[in-house]
């Protein structure tokens, strides 16, 4: 990233940071700044994303992905906890979460290979000891997670189908979304309940965006799809 570029993003980044009212440190922010830098270099050569431009990719990665950081936070209370990333990508929002929740121990899968070493190279180029990328099918994993995340990934019955063997008890599953997605809730099946939709607000981002939480339940109960 050329210096006048990198400063205009950082700049960005801190200003999206008090926007969502999170404190990071400088080294985070510069693990962050990094990670945008990792995936800049990636993408020339293994096309990891279709976002080139630096401040689209500070909004439409970072802050996004930095969005549901204070919620999750609400969520784990501070405290030391297993999350799996679902089709992570380059690492949307597990690496984001890693960096800003070192207390969390985060798990990125991909089935496609180069995405999951993407990751690795990630957490070894940022000294990110709570960070690991799997190369494979979620439906293979067994867990126990107490988090499950996704963005884009999937509908939401097959998000949570897909990783229902992974989920430990008691856990839940995090979904990023645009608009309130009330088709994908009203097909869930009967042992999936959502819990809350949460609306989030991405700073420079003229999009909507949502957070949908689940988490199992008893075949007899109902769901909840509260905005």
């Amino acid at each position: 990233m050329a210096e006048a570029a990198g400063k205009s993003v950082e700049a960005g980044l801190r200003d999206g940071l008090g926007v969502l009212g999170l404190s990071l440190t400088d080294g985070q922010i510069g693990q962050l700044l990094g990670y945008l830098d990792l995936i800049a270099k990636w993408t020339k050569v293994y096309n990891l994303t279709s976002v080139r431009d630096p401040q689209d990719m500070l909004t439409h990665h970072l802050l996004d992905s930095l969005a549901i950081i204070a919620p999750l936070r609400r969520h784990t209370g501070g405290r030391s906890a297993d999350l799996l990333d679902v089709g992570a990508g380059a690492g949307l929002p597990g690496v984001v979460i890693a960096i800003c929740c070192p207390e969390l121990e985060v798990t990125c899968v991909d089935t496609v290979a180069k995405k999951a070493a993407f990751i690795q190279q990630v957490a070894a180029s940022l000294r990110l000891p709570n960070l690991r990328g799997v190369h494979a099918r979620v439906e293979s994993l067994s867990g126990p997670f107490d988090v499950i995340t996704s963005r884009a990934f999937a509908s939401l019955a097959d998000f949570a189908g897909w990783s229902v063997g992974a989920l430990g008890e008691g856990g839940v599953w995090l979904a990023m979304k645009g608009k309130h997605p009330a088709d994908e809730i009203a097909a869930l099946p009967p042992g999936v309940q959502v819990f809350h939709v949460e609306q989030l607000a991405v700073p420079g981002l003229g999009a909507e965006r949502c957070v949908v939480w689940m988490s199992k339940q008893p075949v007899a109960g109902g769901v909840s799809a509260g905005r």
